[in-house]
């Protein structure tokens, strides 16, 4: 479905490209032998390297050469055997060289393609490129109300900017691209893609056109968005901010801007310098990437099953609704939480579970399937006590609010309670014919063509049996009584 914005002069079109920073898994920094850790005290993480002292020189750190590749192949992207690092120049108080050692010509990684399960279908974006770079350091501006406190823990940690094409139209895309991307890396291990703590950023690059109109207008970049939900709204207010100022006869500057998410609104941070003003020229400390062939195979020989992979299994092997396996499969965590539970219960009826119940429970104490307070093995107990019959869905409700409240086997919980289902047809049918016999006039009306009366037969049997009748039986049983 088409994203149009209608203006007062027509319908616009919206194009957005993505270039998406994210910190590559590694204990140690880019060039450096300091540590990564998130929320270490200010400037405890820093080498002489990352400071910039005179007569450093940078040292590459393989690991992380390793999993640029191994995020290139993830985005089915061209690896390049031979890649360059080159000196970006420009002042900031937080980049002590005075340059930012990145990638430009002559990148690690070439075009790939990241393919969105959109409600219309699936759609196919283009990656341009995915370079390596180092992270600048944070600058401070609240500590002090006249100074400005420089923290450089950040500095030299690795990252990898991958760069999208700009074949976005619309801020719902948008948001899944960076989605897929986080779950394609998180599957890789190629970085954490916490947002909250920084080790996956956004920039967008925005613009928009007439409809029917085929040529590139001036975009405005987005910096530093830290969550898919302020994504999506940025690029919405950028775009139709965009829209009002040509037709109130402006024109869109090319520059860069922040996203307010307070005011949801975005503001100009400073003129956007084209890639020549950076003055790029290659590292004379560092010699280039040169790969063999054989070190990229045997990286691709070692990549784990993919998003992509995994839905297309758990729709053709395991039978699941396209819509459940999408949601299953956007954390590494939550599908292989599903598989543990479906090994040991029916599939289907254990997506259920884990889509409805469990993730009812997580959402309302803002829990990660990681913090669970049910096992996946746990749940797959409860999930195949009902697959067998041994307790009807009703009752395993119950047996669950025990589970996440007080912990406990669920077979034990149903054994200490009773709570094992009737499934005796003798039995049931015994109860079925007393209930009839003491309600003559309810049996009779649904002899008179009111079938509406055996949903309350049925409610009295499970009031009878405290729930424990298998629901089937019962409603097999009482039409072939009633009729």
């Amino acid at each position: 479905m088409s994203y149009l914005i209608e203006g007062e002069t027509g319908d616009w079109e919206v194009v957005i490209g993505l270039e998406v920073h994210a910190q590559i898994t590694s204990k140690a920094k880019l060039f450096s032998g300091a540590a990564t850790e998130f929320g270490a005290e200010p400037n405890s993480q820093v080498s002489l390297v990352d400071a910039a002292m005179p007569g450093m020189l940078p040292v590459i750190n393989e690991l992380c050469i390793e999993q640029a590749v191994r995020t290139g192949l993830g985005l089915n992207a061209k690896i390049n055997l031979h890649s360059v690092f080159e000196r970006k120049n420009y002042f900031y108080p937080d980049l002590p060289q005075g340059y930012q050692i990145s990638q430009f010509l002559e990148p690690i990684v070439g075009e790939g393609v990241v393919t969105l399960d959109m409600p219309e279908g699936p759609r196919d974006i283009g990656v341009e490129r995915l370079h390596m770079e180092q992270d600048a350091g944070k600058s401070l501006h609240d500590q002090d109300p006249k100074c400005t406190y420089i923290d450089l823990n950040r500095s030299g940690v690795a990252l990898m900017e991958i760069v999208s094409k700009p074949d976005l139209r619309s801020p719902a895309e948008a948001g899944e691209y960076v989605r897929k991307l986080r779950a394609i890396v998180r599957y890789l291990g190629t970085c954490d893609g916490n947002m909250e703590q920084g080790s996956l950023r956004c920039d967008a690059n925005v613009s928009v056109r007439p409809v029917g109109e085929t040529e590139l207008r001036t975009r405005a970049e987005i910096k530093n968005i830290n969550s898919v939900r302020f994504v999506m709204a940025a690029i919405e207010h950028e775009a139709e901010r965009q829209i009002e100022l040509y037709e109130n006869g402006g024109e869109v500057v090319q520059e860069t801007r922040l996203y307010d998410a307070i005011k949801n609104e975005t503001r100009s941070m400073r003129s956007k310098e084209e890639a020549h003003d950076y003055r790029y020229f290659p590292d004379p400390d560092l010699l280039p990437i040169d790969l063999e062939q054989s070190f990229v195979d045997k990286i691709k020989a070692s990549l784990p099953e993919l998003p992509d992979a995994t839905h297309q299994r758990f729709v053709d092997d395991l039978g699941l609704a396209n819509d459940d396996a999408v949601t299953l499969v956007a954390d590494k965590e939550t599908a292989d939480f599903f598989e543990a539970v479906a090994s040991a219960s029916e599939p289907k009826l254990a997506a259920n579970w884990v889509l409805h119940e469990l993730f009812a429970i997580l959402n309302k104490d803002g829990l990660s399937i990681a913090d669970s307070p049910v096992s996946s093995a746990a749940l797959g107990k409860l999930v195949a006590l009902i697959a067998d019959d041994t307790i009807s869905g009703r009752i395993a409700k119950d047996v669950f609010e025990v589970m996440v409240t007080d912990g406990g086997d669920p077979e034990q919980i149903v054994e200490d309670k009773g709570l094992k289902q009737i499934t005796d047809t003798g039995e049931i049918e015994g109860m079925i014919d007393q209930l009839i016999n003491d309600n003559p006039d309810q049996a009779q009306q649904y002899k008179d063509g009111n079938t509406k009366v055996a949903g309350w037969f049925v409610g009295q049997m499970m009031k009878a049996s405290q729930g424990k009748a298998n629901p089937q039986m019962v409603n097999d049983l009482l039409k072939k009584k009633l009729g």
